[in-house]
């Protein structure tokens, strides 16, 4: 069984930040809750299609070298886990956000989005 920490990986690595199609599908299916609700400030997205959806729409719009970086440490319990991110250029994200999910039978059951709000320095 996954833990926590991992499923925060596979959710920023191997689904949002993979451009595979068929991996990314299979990342989504071994990870999350085949009823997951992922919410973002867009609204939510309930099930395995709808954020393998958001996933691609999200890497389609942006160039190649748009990647996920991890900011920071993990936060975990049994349950819960949280992950700061930036995403575009290394080095030079164009929006940062942290993920918090909701772990239910080993897999994310939740998954909510927030976004920085950005700082005179961005």
């Amino acid at each position: 069984m996954a833990s926590v920490s991992d499923l925060l990986t596979a959710n920023l690595h191997d689904v949002f930040g993979n451009r595979d199609p068929e991996s990314r599908r299979a990342a989504i299916e071994r990870s999350f809750a085949r009823d997951v609700r992922f919410t973002d400030p867009e609204g939510t997205a309930v099930g395995w299609d709808a954020l393998e959806q958001k996933a691609a729409a999200l890497l389609d719009q942006v160039p190649g070298a748009f990647q996920f970086v991890e900011e920071g440490r993990r936060y975990v319990s049994d349950t819960h886990g949280a992950l700061a991110w930036g995403f575009g250029p290394v080095g030079a994200p164009a929006v940062r956000g942290i993920d918090v999910i909701e772990v239910r039978d080993g897999v994310i059951a939740t998954l909510t989005t927030f976004f920085a709000e950005p700082t005179a320095a961005d």
